[in-house]
């Protein structure tokens, strides 16, 4: 007999014989206690799979962390998984309500950056800086704080307000000696601000500054870079 389709949603993807659960950070393990044994070994399976798939396939990470809110809706590390993966298969309703609930239940305000870019992909920038004035952002860790602006920028950069986007990228420490990805990230946007705003020198200093301390490459910093040098010549 076929499965229904709830039935397959509720079965999942098939579980890879080598993942036991015990993959999982050891908080989530933790949070897992309070389930029958074996539906807690069942969601962690599922848990970790979503963990290791969430960058390569998205989708199929999303519908292991659905079978295991259909076990386990109760717990918010469950919820916040399915808003996780839901954000990055680009399922971003899904993933707001997800994350929200993950949020009325455990009170975290990391989820904060994800939620209000959800609600600019969904067409919702003003949603989105609502988000980003939380009286929570100014104690966020440096990251999750350069995340915030990120959105805050691009979400006036929706809105059309190009000077407001740059003034809140130049609140940010664009001149910070770390090289994490974060900063990387910061003075990314920033430069591609100045360029759309036709301050191409600016832009040109920036793309430069980018691509000293991207040395992973997670920027085409150097290619922007190079085609500003041929425009502007």
């Amino acid at each position: 007999m076929p499965r229904t389709t709830d039935q397959a949603k509720y079965d999942g993807p098939e579980l890879p014989e080598e993942i036991t659960g015990k993959e999982l950070d050891r908080s989530v393990i933790a949070q897992l206690k309070g389930l029958p044994e074996k539906l807690a070994a069942r969601v962690a399976r599922h848990l970790a799979a979503a963990g290791m798939l969430i960058d390569e396939d998205p989708e199929t990470a999303y519908q292991h962390t659905l079978a295991a809110r259909a076990r386990a809706s109760r717990l918010a590390v469950v919820r916040e998984a399915v808003g996780e993966t839901a954000y990055a298969a680009g399922h971003y309703a899904e993933a707001l309500s997800e994350l929200r609930a993950a949020k009325r239940m455990n009170g975290a305000t990391a989820y904060l950056p994800i939620m209000a870019d959800c609600h600019r992909a969904l067409g919702q920038p003003e949603q989105a800086l609502k988000l980003a004035k939380s009286p929570s952002v100014p104690n966020f860790a440096p990251e999750a704080k350069a995340e915030m602006t990120l959105v805050e920028a691009g979400a006036r950069r929706d809105m059309g307000q190009l000077d407001a986007a740059l003034r809140t990228l130049e609140l940010a420490p664009l001149t910070s000696k770390s090289r994490s990805a974060w900063v990387v990230r910061l003075r990314y946007a920033y430069a591609d601000t100045l360029e759309a705003a036709g301050r191409e020198s600016d832009a040109l200093a920036w793309f430069h500054r980018t691509h000293a301390i991207d040395s992973d490459e997670i920027t085409d910093a150097a290619e922007r870079a190079e085609l500003l040098e041929k425009r502007m010549g």
